[in-house]
């Protein structure tokens, strides 16, 4: 992770905080008489942490010097 953010990122970092302020909405207005509660919030929660990991880099694919070495080599 190189720390700057391009604008794409920052645009689904955007949309995982946008995601994430709906599922407390939904989270905190549930109806108490619904049986299986707020399972609607909890999936956005779920898809909100996985896009802010994904827009903060963490889900990039970072070869090991070995993998980079072997790459290297075995180039066309």
């Amino acid at each position: 992770m190189t720390g700057a953010m391009s604008l794409g990122r920052m645009i689904e970092l955007a949309a995982a905080l946008v995601i994430l302020g709906a599922g407390v909405y939904f989270y905190r207005r549930r109806d108490k008489a619904d049986s299986y509660g707020p399972q609607g919030a909890v999936i956005l929660f779920a898809v909100a942490a996985i896009m802010a990991i994904h827009a903060l880099g963490a889900l990039d694919y970072h070869p090991t010097s070995a993998e980079a070495q072997y790459f290297k080599d075995h180039r066309r």
